[in-house]
């Protein structure tokens, strides 16, 4: 079976933000069999940062490829059986089990998910470190 890595939103605008390519980084630290997912809540929260007044170009260009990437790489998008959450951070929290992985740059959300699963994090803004 293969082990359920989840993408959380600002994880995919790493590639723009910090030129590191997350796919690539992720294979390279991952010697097991895994399967990439997003939940519905993070497509939304991508398309309101493209379409958003308030965020700059930067910002508009990293969600448009984070979808992009999303496609290219054959994200799987889950959903929660039902469920609807006004925040991605809410329905990962409800996915999250101790056979899975979260990849956050969410201090908070890494906090609450602390001995829950595993975490992918990006560190010196270079290179993913697991912490189990």
């Amino acid at each position: 079976m293969k082990t359920k890595i989840i993408l959380d939103t600002n994880f995919l605008l790493i590639p723009v933000q910090f030129n590191v390519d997350i796919f690539s980084e992720i294979d390279r630290i991952c010697n097991f069999n895994y399967q990439l997912v997003v939940v519905p809540e993070t497509i939304s929260e991508l398309k309101k940062i493209i379409n958003s007044r308030r965020r700059s170009g930067k910002e508009k260009k990293a969600a448009k490829m984070a979808i992009q990437f999303i496609k290219k790489f054959k994200v799987r998008i889950t959903g929660n059986y039902g469920k609807v959450f006004k925040r991605a951070d809410e329905a990962i929290m409800d996915i999250a089990d101790n056979k899975s992985f979260v990849a956050t740059q969410d201090k908070a959300l890494r906090k609450m998910l602390k001995g829950r699963c595993g975490l992918i994090i990006l560190r010196q803004k270079q290179y993913l470190h697991i912490c189990e």
